[in-house]
């Protein structure tokens, strides 16, 4: 069972926003920055953008469960779901690179209704409902209509908790670093996957990665027009284990067949 009362996406942005603040008020602060795993950190900055985020939602609808990448999984008593990475690109963020993101996504049933992604360092707000395009600033967006792999640039980014699949994904980023404009690594991969929804590059793809690293900005770039699915071509992408291309259409079967062969 769905909750009758569906989020607004004014409201929605200006949680996001709202989060962007106090990222962006942060680095003028002194934070403690913490490893997490092998390869990872985390700020205080995470947590403050997280609380307030789940604040929020919980504040607007109690009944609805919450996926958040710190604090993990709040169950609910809806089919409604919401993902929150509050701070995707914590990395660049703690190294004041100014490439990182709020992430805040509605699911309702087994389909993805909404995203935001706010990138506050540049002020530029992603955002889309399914079924009514997807939009930054105020401006639609749709994917460029490249074809040819040689003329295409791309971005990944390595799962470097998982050795096979960063050796893999190595292969990928060799052979089209040769076979195209190249290959981009921002850090950020909701703003690696919004940039392809703007037209910025064609293609973003990566293995091992998160529900809440993806959910608001996969939805953003399908609705611009992406092909969006597996690293196979698998339009259910959308489940563990998390990995996902997002490309122009004509580009991605191309892709799709490339993958295969270097398997």
């Amino acid at each position: 069972m769905t909750s009758p009362q569906q989020p607004q996406l004014e409201q929605v942005i200006q949680w996001a926003k709202e989060a962007g603040d106090i990222a962006h008020a942060g680095l003028s602060q002194k934070f403690d920055v913490a490893l997490k795993g092998r390869s990872d950190l985390v700020t205080e900055i995470d947590y403050r953008c997280e609380q307030h985020l789940i604040n929020a939602i919980r504040s607007a609808y109690p009944a609805h469960a919450i996926l958040s990448e710190e604090a993990g999984e709040v169950n609910g008593e809806t089919g409604d779901r919401w993902f929150i990475d509050p701070l995707d690109g914590t990395v660049n963020y703690a190294h004041h690179i100014p490439f990182y993101a709020v992430c805040l996504a509605w699911q309702s049933g087994a389909r993805l209704q909404l995203g935001v992604v706010y990138d506050p360092a540049h002020d530029e707000c992603f955002y889309a409902e399914r079924g009514r395009g997807a939009w930054l600033n105020g401006e639609r967006l749709t994917v460029n209509t490249t074809s040819d792999l040689e003329r295409s640039l791309h971005a990944t980014a390595f799962a470097r908790q998982d050795d096979q699949l960063f050796q893999r994904n190595l292969q990928y980023f060799a052979h089209l670093s040769r076979h195209s404009f190249g290959v981009r690594r921002i850090g950020c991969a909701a703003l690696e996957l919004c940039y392809v929804a703007c037209g910025r590059t064609d293609a973003y793809w990566e293995q091992g990665i998160n529900a809440w690293d993806i959910a608001a900005a996969a939805l953003i770039v399908e609705e611009a027009g992406a092909v969006v699915t597996g690293l196979d071509g698998d339009p259910d992408f959308f489940k563990p284990p998390y990995a996902l291309l997002a490309s122009t259409p004509l580009l991605h079967p191309q892709l799709v067949k490339l993958f295969a062969q270097m398997q």
